[in-house]
């Protein structure tokens, strides 16, 4: 039974009445009190299932671990394979960068190597057949050839007289210029080499032994179809220069509108120069030296 106890209720025995010649006993009546039994219940067994949902909820919660545990390698491993990827990028990257340097370097080089040379040489015939032989001009290393003359464009300044003293060293003298092919050339030559607007060239062209009267070295005069004046000039300022300007320059940085870009400047000013003298020939049978 469910209870936990067990109730027993009073009960009392009663004798039959016996003859009158018996005695009273007091015994005569039994009375049993009411008594309890106390009944431990046996401890409740637990269900058929419990056991096993224990072990599935064990061996479910062991397999979320695993599955943990394999996310985290799985992700680890993604990071580690980012990583990698990231630094074989960046290596990459750089050395693309290396290669496109090396490649700029390359290509400076062999347009260094294909643009003509500021100093031009002259440029010989074929060889002629054995026994013949022909003139081949040519200008010393340093000079450049044009129009049967060789010029050094000096880029040491220094005043009008020493300029022309050092052309003098060279064997030749400050340029003259004869022509408008020459000028042309001159005028498209130190575009070239002048760095910003004042670096202007002397040339043989005074008036310093008669003001308004321009010789050229060579004790020649000036002929007026022969004159390439800038817009202006000759003015012979005498702000910078009490004696004025009696010694004439060229070059525009920019180029210079038909050709005219001379100058007249005081002659004690340092100045950059052109020297001019005539190129040299020799006898060759194959190659100039």
């Amino acid at each position: 039974m469910p209870e936990s106890e067990v109730l027993y209720s009073d009960v009392t025995f009663t004798r039959p009445k016996a003859n009158a010649a018996e005695t009273f006993s007091p015994s005569a009546d039994t009375t049993y009190s009411e008594v309890k039994i106390a009944k431990k219940q046996p401890p409740e067994e637990s269900p058929a299932g419990f056991h096993e949902d224990e072990s599935s909820r064990k061996l479910k919660v062991t397999s979320e671990r695993v599955a943990l545990l394999v996310l985290t390698v799985l992700l680890a491993a993604a990071v580690i394979a980012l990583g990698v990827t990231v630094f074989d990028n960046k290596r990459t990257k750089e050395e693309l960068k290396s290669l496109k340097m090396e490649l700029e370097t390359l290509n400076k080089s062999l347009s260094a190597e294909t643009k003509p040379s500021s100093t031009v040489q002259p440029t010989c015939p074929p060889p002629p057949a054995v026994g013949s032989y022909e003139p081949c001009p040519k200008c010393e290393a340093g000079w450049e050839h044009h129009g049967g003359k060789c010029y050094n464009f000096t880029t040491n300044k220094s005043s009008w007289e020493e300029s022309r003293c050092f052309c003098q060293s060279q064997g030749g003298d400050l340029v003259k210029i004869d022509s408008r092919d020459e000028q042309s050339f001159l005028e498209r030559r130190l575009r070239d080499v002048m760095e910003k607007a004042e670096d202007k060239f002397w040339i043989g062209l005074t008036d310093s032994k008669e003001e308004g009267r321009w010789l050229w070295v060579d004790g020649s005069l000036l002929v007026e179809r022969l004159k390439f004046w800038s817009s202006g000039e000759p003015d012979n300022w005498k702000e910078e220069d009490p004696d004025g300007e009696d010694c004439a320059r060229m070059g525009e940085k920019v180029g210079a509108h038909d050709l005219k870009c001379w100058f007249d400047h005081s002659c004690k000013n340092p100045h950059r120069s052109i020297c001019e003298k005539p190129e040299k020939t020799g006898q060759r049978s194959y190659v100039c030296v």
